[in-house]
């Protein structure tokens, strides 16, 4: 009776150009910096990283303006498609959020967060829609404490510079940020759609209800 032979691989039909290749796992440090530029050219729109809404001014996000003049030349500048850490913990954000400055302008932020750039090896818009996951807070629970704030997530820049990203080919990376742009464009219509629905029957149930009276 012959000997069994292994069962042959899924993929062994494909030529090796369709095959997908493996995902590189790189440090974070390899493909980002840290934006040490402070405010010298006296920049007066101050940002701020919201885990709901992103990256927005803080003119917009609190009704005005929470700067202190006397300090803002510590701030660090921030660059469009900067990415901003904010290290303040929350219940959709549990090691503080992770965004993408797409304001088109420079503006500035306090100390307190962590502003990188990346360079042009790794996707923007993939890294943007990778640290909406979760895959990257297993390492920051490993190597982060919440500090002497509860309300803040404490890491030093040295091992946040260490989390590992998940990498595939600079072609597949588009592929998926392009991917997951499109059902963020179609959850967003679907939000609009239903809340004219909403705002519709509530407007019928006020007439009805006004000319009942």
């Amino acid at each position: 009776m012959p000997a069994k032979c292994a069962a042959p691989r899924a993929t062994a039909h494909l030529s090796q150009e369709y095959r997908t290749p493996a995902w590189e796992q790189r440090k974070l440090g390899e493909l980002a910096s840290k934006r040490i530029e402070k405010n010298t050219n006296g920049i007066k729109e101050t940002f701020t990283n919201s885990a709901e809404h992103g990256v927005v001014s803080q003119l917009d996000y609190f009704d005005h303006d929470i700067t202190n003049d006397a300090n803002i030349g510590n701030y660090s500048v921030v660059h469009p498609d900067d990415f901003i850490y904010n290290p303040r913990i929350s219940a959709v954000a549990p090691c503080g959020p992770i965004n993408r400055n797409k304001l088109d302008r420079n503006g500035v932020m306090s100390p307190l967060y962590t502003v990188f750039s990346v360079d042009d090896t790794i996707d923007k818009l993939y890294l943007e829609h990778y640290f909406k996951t979760s895959r990257w807070h297993q390492f920051m629970f490993l190597e982060g404490n919440s500090g002497a704030r509860s309300d803040r997530f404490s890491i030093s820049d040295s091992i946040f510079f260490e989390m590992p990203i998940q990498c595939p080919v600079l072609e597949e990376q588009e592929l998926i940020a392009s991917f997951f742009g499109r059902l963020d464009s179609l959850i967003t219509l679907h939000q609009r759609k239903y809340c004219g629905v909403v705002s519709w029957m509530l407007g019928v149930a006020l007439v009805r209800l006004s000319s009942e009276k």
